[in-house]
Protein backbone atom coordinates (compact mmCIF):
# COMPACT_ATOMS: atom_id res chain seq x y z
CA UNK A 1 0.00 0.00 0.00
CA UNK A 2 1.33 3.55 -1.01
CA UNK A 3 2.04 6.16 0.84
CA UNK A 4 -1.07 8.36 -0.16
CA UNK A 5 -3.38 5.49 -0.11
CA UNK A 6 -2.35 5.54 4.01
CA UNK A 7 -2.93 8.94 4.21
CA UNK A 8 -6.26 8.81 1.86
CA UNK A 9 -7.77 5.94 4.68
CA UNK A 10 -6.12 8.62 7.84
CA UNK A 11 -8.33 11.57 6.41
CA UNK A 12 -11.54 9.04 6.29
CA UNK A 13 -10.87 7.70 9.31
CA UNK A 14 -10.40 11.01 10.72
CA UNK A 15 -13.00 13.31 8.80
CA UNK A 16 -15.87 10.86 7.98
CA UNK A 17 -16.02 8.52 10.76
CA UNK A 18 -14.57 10.33 13.84
CA UNK A 19 -15.88 13.56 12.31
CA UNK A 20 -19.36 12.21 12.17
CA UNK A 21 -19.48 10.43 15.71
CA UNK A 22 -17.93 13.88 17.33
CA UNK A 23 -20.56 15.56 15.30
CA UNK A 24 -23.25 13.13 17.08
CA UNK A 25 -21.58 13.30 20.51
CA UNK A 26 -21.65 17.13 20.03
CA UNK A 27 -25.57 17.22 19.56
CA UNK A 28 -27.47 19.01 22.29
CA UNK A 29 -28.66 22.18 23.98
CA UNK A 30 -26.24 24.79 24.01
CA UNK A 31 -26.83 27.99 25.79
CA UNK A 32 -24.83 31.45 26.15
CA UNK A 33 -21.11 32.09 24.87
CA UNK A 34 -17.92 32.27 26.16
CA UNK A 35 -17.32 31.34 29.74
CA UNK A 36 -20.62 31.62 30.57
CA UNK A 37 -21.50 28.75 27.91
CA UNK A 38 -23.75 25.72 29.22
CA UNK A 39 -23.52 22.71 26.98
CA UNK A 40 -25.77 19.91 27.84
CA UNK A 41 -24.92 17.29 24.60
CA UNK A 42 -25.37 14.20 23.77
CA UNK A 43 -21.80 12.74 24.90
CA UNK A 44 -22.30 14.23 28.34
CA UNK A 45 -25.43 12.25 28.81
CA UNK A 46 -23.60 9.20 27.55
CA UNK A 47 -20.47 9.85 30.03
CA UNK A 48 -23.32 10.19 33.01
CA UNK A 49 -24.57 6.92 31.88
CA UNK A 50 -21.42 5.20 31.64
CA UNK A 51 -20.44 6.54 34.85
CA UNK A 52 -23.27 5.48 36.63
CA UNK A 53 -23.17 2.15 35.38
CA UNK A 54 -19.12 1.27 36.59
CA UNK A 55 -20.40 2.90 39.60
CA UNK A 56 -22.94 0.83 40.44
CA UNK A 57 -20.77 -2.35 39.76
CA UNK A 58 -18.16 -0.55 41.72
CA UNK A 59 -20.37 -0.58 44.53
CA UNK A 60 -21.64 -4.00 43.72
CA UNK A 61 -18.54 -5.81 43.94
CA UNK A 62 -17.52 -3.61 47.22
CA UNK A 63 -20.04 -4.56 49.01
CA UNK A 64 -19.34 -8.49 48.05
CA UNK A 65 -16.08 -8.01 49.11
CA UNK A 66 -16.97 -6.57 52.43
CA UNK A 67 -19.96 -9.20 53.25
CA UNK A 68 -18.84 -12.47 51.86
CA UNK A 69 -17.74 -13.52 55.19
CA UNK A 70 -21.12 -12.51 56.67
CA UNK A 71 -24.32 -14.86 57.77
CA UNK A 72 -27.51 -13.95 55.35
CA UNK A 73 -29.53 -12.00 57.66
CA UNK A 74 -26.10 -9.47 58.13
CA UNK A 75 -25.39 -9.18 54.07
CA UNK A 76 -29.57 -7.86 54.21
CA UNK A 77 -28.95 -4.90 56.20
CA UNK A 78 -26.60 -3.34 55.02
CA UNK A 79 -28.26 -3.16 51.86
CA UNK A 80 -29.68 -0.06 52.63
CA UNK A 81 -26.46 1.26 53.76
CA UNK A 82 -24.66 0.69 50.22
CA UNK A 83 -27.77 2.41 48.54
CA UNK A 84 -27.19 5.52 50.31
CA UNK A 85 -23.34 5.10 49.96
CA UNK A 86 -24.60 4.66 45.70
CA UNK A 87 -26.97 7.71 45.44
CA UNK A 88 -24.43 10.26 47.03
CA UNK A 89 -21.67 8.81 44.77
CA UNK A 90 -24.55 9.05 41.60
CA UNK A 91 -24.71 13.16 43.53
CA UNK A 92 -20.86 13.83 43.16
CA UNK A 93 -21.19 12.08 39.48
CA UNK A 94 -23.76 14.86 38.67
CA UNK A 95 -22.37 17.58 40.05
CA UNK A 96 -19.06 17.08 38.06
CA UNK A 97 -20.86 16.52 35.11
CA UNK A 98 -22.49 19.48 35.22
CA UNK A 99 -19.65 21.38 36.00
CA UNK A 100 -18.02 19.70 33.06
CA UNK A 101 -21.27 21.20 30.86
CA UNK A 102 -20.00 24.42 32.15
CA UNK A 103 -22.41 25.38 35.18
CA UNK A 104 -21.19 27.18 37.89
CA UNK A 105 -21.27 24.39 40.92
CA UNK A 106 -20.43 27.17 43.46
CA UNK A 107 -23.75 28.27 44.72
CA UNK A 108 -25.13 24.75 44.54
CA UNK A 109 -22.20 23.14 46.92
CA UNK A 110 -21.93 26.14 49.24
CA UNK A 111 -26.27 25.87 49.87
CA UNK A 112 -25.97 22.09 49.75
CA UNK A 113 -22.76 22.31 52.42
CA UNK A 114 -25.20 24.57 54.48
CA UNK A 115 -28.08 21.99 54.05
CA UNK A 116 -25.93 19.07 55.21
CA UNK A 117 -25.05 20.40 58.46
CA UNK A 118 -28.54 21.50 59.22
CA UNK A 119 -29.70 17.30 58.41
CA UNK A 120 -26.30 16.03 60.15
CA UNK A 121 -27.12 17.96 62.91
CA UNK A 122 -31.20 17.39 63.50
CA UNK A 123 -30.22 13.40 62.68
CA UNK A 124 -27.11 12.71 64.38
CA UNK A 125 -28.68 10.10 66.67
CA UNK A 126 -30.03 8.21 63.81
CA UNK A 127 -26.64 8.44 62.40
CA UNK A 128 -25.34 7.38 65.85
CA UNK A 129 -27.68 4.36 65.85
CA UNK A 130 -26.86 3.25 62.26
CA UNK A 131 -22.72 3.40 62.98
CA UNK A 132 -23.75 1.19 66.23
CA UNK A 133 -25.40 -1.39 64.45
CA UNK A 134 -22.52 -1.73 61.97
CA UNK A 135 -20.67 -2.18 64.95
CA UNK A 136 -22.54 -4.61 66.36
CA UNK A 137 -23.12 -6.32 62.92
CA UNK A 138 -19.33 -6.47 62.77
CA UNK A 139 -17.70 -7.41 65.66
CA UNK A 140 -20.54 -9.54 66.94
CA UNK A 141 -21.20 -8.15 70.58
CA UNK A 142 -24.58 -8.68 70.55
CA UNK A 143 -26.76 -11.81 69.02
CA UNK A 144 -30.66 -13.03 68.50
CA UNK A 145 -31.33 -14.64 71.43
CA UNK A 146 -28.87 -13.08 73.84
CA UNK A 147 -30.52 -11.41 77.30
CA UNK A 148 -29.07 -7.99 77.94
CA UNK A 149 -30.14 -5.68 80.46
CA UNK A 150 -30.78 -1.70 79.56
CA UNK A 151 -31.22 0.72 81.62
CA UNK A 152 -32.60 -1.86 84.24
CA UNK A 153 -34.71 -3.83 81.74
CA UNK A 154 -34.01 -7.00 80.61
CA UNK A 155 -34.77 -8.75 77.84
CA UNK A 156 -34.36 -11.18 75.10
CA UNK A 157 -33.49 -9.99 71.87
CA UNK A 158 -35.48 -11.45 68.90
CA UNK A 159 -34.53 -8.96 66.16
CA UNK A 160 -31.10 -6.72 65.16
CA UNK A 161 -32.07 -3.95 62.58
CA UNK A 162 -29.46 -1.14 61.58
CA UNK A 163 -30.87 1.07 63.52
CA UNK A 164 -32.38 -0.37 66.26
CA UNK A 165 -32.60 -3.43 68.60
CA UNK A 166 -35.76 -5.15 69.28
CA UNK A 167 -35.91 -7.47 72.83
CA UNK A 168 -38.89 -8.89 74.87
CA UNK A 169 -39.30 -8.25 78.42
CA UNK A 170 -39.84 -10.85 80.99
CA UNK A 171 -43.51 -9.57 81.12
CA UNK A 172 -43.98 -10.10 77.73
CA UNK A 173 -43.28 -6.50 76.27
CA UNK A 174 -41.36 -5.20 73.54
CA UNK A 175 -38.84 -3.11 74.17
CA UNK A 176 -37.11 -1.27 70.84
CA UNK A 177 -33.54 0.21 71.88
CA UNK A 178 -31.18 2.53 69.24
CA UNK A 179 -28.27 0.96 68.31
CA UNK A 180 -26.36 3.94 69.68
CA UNK A 181 -27.02 2.99 73.26
CA UNK A 182 -24.94 0.12 72.46
CA UNK A 183 -21.43 1.81 72.15
CA UNK A 184 -22.24 4.37 74.64
CA UNK A 185 -24.16 2.90 77.60
CA UNK A 186 -23.13 0.21 79.64
CA UNK A 187 -25.45 -2.96 78.78
CA UNK A 188 -25.33 -5.97 80.38
CA UNK A 189 -25.24 -9.05 78.25
CA UNK A 190 -26.18 -12.32 80.44
CA UNK A 191 -25.13 -15.18 77.46
CA UNK A 192 -22.47 -13.13 75.72
CA UNK A 193 -19.54 -16.05 76.05
CA UNK A 194 -22.22 -18.64 77.73
CA UNK A 195 -25.53 -19.13 79.17
CA UNK A 196 -25.06 -20.10 82.24
CA UNK A 197 -25.66 -17.47 84.69
CA UNK A 198 -25.03 -17.12 88.58
CA UNK A 199 -28.19 -15.79 90.56
CA UNK A 200 -28.50 -15.57 94.11
CA UNK A 201 -31.67 -15.37 96.56
CA UNK A 202 -30.44 -13.57 100.23
CA UNK A 203 -31.89 -14.62 103.26
CA UNK A 204 -32.02 -13.41 106.60
CA UNK A 205 -32.52 -15.18 110.25
CA UNK A 206 -32.83 -14.36 113.96
CA UNK A 207 -29.93 -13.77 115.82
CA UNK A 208 -29.34 -17.02 117.60
CA UNK A 209 -30.41 -19.02 115.03
CA UNK A 210 -28.36 -22.38 114.17
CA UNK A 211 -26.53 -21.35 111.01
CA UNK A 212 -25.20 -24.60 109.81
CA UNK A 213 -28.68 -25.94 110.29
CA UNK A 214 -29.64 -22.98 108.25
CA UNK A 215 -27.07 -23.70 105.40
CA UNK A 216 -27.94 -27.02 104.91
CA UNK A 217 -31.62 -26.26 104.31
CA UNK A 218 -30.61 -23.51 101.90
CA UNK A 219 -28.19 -26.00 100.21
CA UNK A 220 -31.12 -28.72 100.16
CA UNK A 221 -33.80 -26.40 98.77
CA UNK A 222 -31.18 -25.40 95.85
CA UNK A 223 -30.69 -29.60 95.07
CA UNK A 224 -34.18 -29.99 94.57
CA UNK A 225 -35.13 -26.85 92.82
CA UNK A 226 -36.09 -27.67 89.34
CA UNK A 227 -33.94 -25.44 86.69
CA UNK A 228 -31.29 -25.00 89.28
CA UNK A 229 -27.99 -26.67 88.03
CA UNK A 230 -26.48 -29.37 89.51
CA UNK A 231 -22.76 -28.72 88.13
CA UNK A 232 -21.79 -25.99 89.02
CA UNK A 233 -22.88 -26.84 92.59
CA UNK A 234 -25.35 -24.53 94.81
CA UNK A 235 -23.29 -22.87 97.19
CA UNK A 236 -24.47 -20.92 100.40
CA UNK A 237 -22.28 -17.84 102.01
CA UNK A 238 -23.05 -16.37 105.64
CA UNK A 239 -22.37 -12.71 104.45
CA UNK A 240 -23.02 -10.03 107.12
CA UNK A 241 -23.99 -9.33 110.85
CA UNK A 242 -27.09 -7.47 109.94
CA UNK A 243 -29.15 -4.75 112.27
CA UNK A 244 -31.37 -6.81 112.95
CA UNK A 245 -30.43 -10.55 111.12
CA UNK A 246 -27.40 -12.94 110.22
CA UNK A 247 -27.24 -12.43 106.40
CA UNK A 248 -27.39 -15.08 104.55
CA UNK A 249 -27.43 -15.64 100.18
CA UNK A 250 -28.29 -19.02 98.48
CA UNK A 251 -26.12 -18.97 94.82
CA UNK A 252 -26.64 -21.13 92.07
CA UNK A 253 -26.46 -21.61 88.38
CA UNK A 254 -29.48 -21.70 85.49
CA UNK A 255 -29.09 -21.91 82.23
CA UNK A 256 -32.54 -19.86 81.81
CA UNK A 257 -31.71 -16.79 83.42
CA UNK A 258 -34.45 -15.23 81.48
CA UNK A 259 -37.07 -16.82 83.83
CA UNK A 260 -34.94 -16.81 86.61
CA UNK A 261 -37.49 -14.95 89.31
CA UNK A 262 -39.79 -17.39 88.71
CA UNK A 263 -37.00 -20.30 90.34
CA UNK A 264 -35.93 -17.43 92.79
CA UNK A 265 -39.92 -17.29 93.80
CA UNK A 266 -39.65 -20.99 94.49
CA UNK A 267 -36.88 -21.14 95.93
CA UNK A 268 -38.29 -18.52 98.82
CA UNK A 269 -41.69 -20.47 98.89
CA UNK A 270 -39.65 -23.65 100.18
CA UNK A 271 -37.30 -21.43 102.06
CA UNK A 272 -40.59 -20.09 104.22
CA UNK A 273 -42.18 -23.29 104.53
CA UNK A 274 -38.62 -24.96 105.78
CA UNK A 275 -37.73 -22.33 108.05
CA UNK A 276 -41.43 -22.89 109.69
CA UNK A 277 -41.27 -26.35 110.01
CA UNK A 278 -37.47 -26.27 112.07
CA UNK A 279 -39.03 -22.86 114.21
CA UNK A 280 -36.14 -20.43 112.07
CA UNK A 281 -37.46 -16.87 111.98
CA UNK A 282 -37.05 -14.72 109.67
CA UNK A 283 -37.01 -10.96 111.67
CA UNK A 284 -38.01 -7.84 110.15
CA UNK A 285 -36.17 -4.34 111.51
CA UNK A 286 -37.77 -3.27 114.88
CA UNK A 287 -37.42 0.09 116.77
CA UNK A 288 -37.78 0.84 120.18
CA UNK A 289 -39.98 4.46 120.58
CA UNK A 290 -39.57 5.97 123.85
CA UNK A 291 -41.95 8.86 124.52
CA UNK A 292 -40.68 11.48 127.33
CA UNK A 293 -43.25 13.10 129.00
CA UNK A 294 -42.67 16.79 130.04
CA UNK A 295 -44.80 18.09 133.53
CA UNK A 296 -45.93 21.44 132.77
CA UNK A 297 -44.21 24.19 134.27
CA UNK A 298 -46.16 25.98 137.14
Amino acid sequence: MSQDESEKIKDIIEKDIWGSIKEFLDLGIHVGEGAKAIDVTVGLLLLITIAFIITSFALKWMRQIFTRNMVQDDKLKFISIFKFIKYAVYVVVVLITLSMAGVDITILITASAALFVGLGLALQELFQDIIGGIFIIIDKSLSVGDIIEVDGKVGKVFEIKLRTVRAITRDDKVVIIPNHKFISDIVYNFTQNHKTTRENVKIGVAYGSDVRLVTSILEEIAQSQKGILKNPKPFVLFDDFGDSALLFSLNFYTNDSFTDPRIKSEVRYKIDAKFREHQISIPFPQRDVHLFQHSPKP
